[in-house]
């Protein structure tokens, strides 16, 4: 008799395990739909913009360090510059362009 109730524990055990193992198995599932899921357009852009953050800003106090990395750091720097300075234009010649644009039909341009 004891090696009867033996068996049924292994049995208890093994159903045990297959139980747990469906169980992870349905939480991966779910846990990849989430990730998916989470993972929209704008938010990879923001993440793409913070990772690229924190490599300039790594890069940029790993040049501070050696004698060059001030004139590398400057170089950055006014990159960035005409970067903003590129954007702040285009947006004013939009703007132009649609006061021409209301101009040219008759209507008051938009403020």
């Amino acid at each position: 008799m004891r090696f009867e109730q033996l068996i049924r524990k292994v049995e208890q055990a093994e159903n045990a395990i297959e139980a747990n193992e469906r169980a992870a198995g349905a939480d991966l599932r779910q846990l990849k739909a989430s990730w998916k899921d989470l993972w929209t357009p704008g938010r990879i852009v923001l993440g793409g913009l913070g990772a690229g953050l924190l490599v300039g800003l790594a890069d940029a106090n790993r040049m501070a360090s050696t004698g060059t990395g001030a004139l590398r750091l400057m170089s950055m720097l006014a990159s960035l510059s005409g970067l903003v300075a590129g954007t702040s234009a285009q947006s004013a010649a939009e703007e132009a362009g649609q006061a021409a644009e209301a101009v040219s039909t008759g209507a008051a341009p938009d403020p």
